[in-house]
């Protein structure tokens, strides 16, 4: 039952240190060689890791979305390092994303630098990236799934729905889903054995307009408060 609430190779990759997070902590990045081409992780990770939290952008944007940020920032405090993972159209500079066939491609060939720490992988993505999270999580053996802004359907298109892939996922699965998502607002969502946390009033992107009578700050602890939540849960 759906439970609502609110609240690749990787021998040759090559790792650089960007900057520090805190004192204990370093962000580094890694490029990872895939059949669709050169990938890229953002490694932000947790001084005693549990588990690793792979999430990957959607098809307007990349790592830079602001609940992807957050997440990086929030999450290694608690034990989860945070790998955001930059599918090879975006590292190669493209403004169109492939065809979903190609970006799952992408996502399986980074899988094995995601779970050389050797911990448990919760597979995520945002928009078209929590797609490809569900669709591949079985075949990869994903711990979990955290689907961010899942696109039920296209906007104003809601007999195109996208649920088979939802409901397919084969692993514990979260949906986070703005209140006004026009890719499908959380009353829209069929029941199945996944989690819901509906951000009030948010949009695609997680923004949040005055009326919604949430900060966007606030709308970003949901988005973060929520993932914590679950991920305590899971064990």
């Amino acid at each position: 039952m759906t439970d609502v609430t609110n609240v690749t190779d990787v021998t040759n990759a090559n790792v650089t240190k960007v900057t520090d997070v805190t004192d204990v902590t370093v962000v580094t990045t890694e490029t990872v060689g895939t059949e669709a081409g050169d990938a890229r992780i953002t490694w932000h990770p947790a001084r005693t890791a549990r588990l690793v939290l792979a999430v990957s952008h959607g098809a307007g944007g990349g790592i830079e979305a602001r609940d992807l940020q957050a997440l990086a920032g929030a999450l290694p405090a608690h034990g989860v390092t945070v790998a955001l993972v930059e599918q090879p159209w975006r590292v190669a500079g493209k403004k169109v994303a492939p065809a979903p066939k190609t970006l799952d491609t992408g996502w399986r060939g980074v899988w094995p630098a995601l779970t050389r720490p050797g911990l448990p992988v919760i597979s995520g993505g945002r928009s078209a990236g929590a797609r490809v999270a569900c669709r591949t999580a079985a075949g990869l053996g994903a711990h979990a799934v955290l689907a961010l802004s899942f696109p039920l359907h296209p906007p104003g298109k809601p007999e195109k729905s996208r649920a088979d892939e939802l409901l397919g996922a084969g692993a514990p699965t979260l949906v986070v889903q703005g209140g006004n998502d026009p890719f499908g607002k959380p009353a829209e969502f069929p029941a199945g054995d996944f989690a819901l946390a509906e951000v009030p009033g948010a949009d695609h992107g997680f923004a949040v307009p005055k009326r919604a009578g949430i900060t966007q700050e606030r709308a970003l602890e949901i988005v973060t408060g929520a993932v914590l939540e679950w991920v305590t849960a899971l064990g």
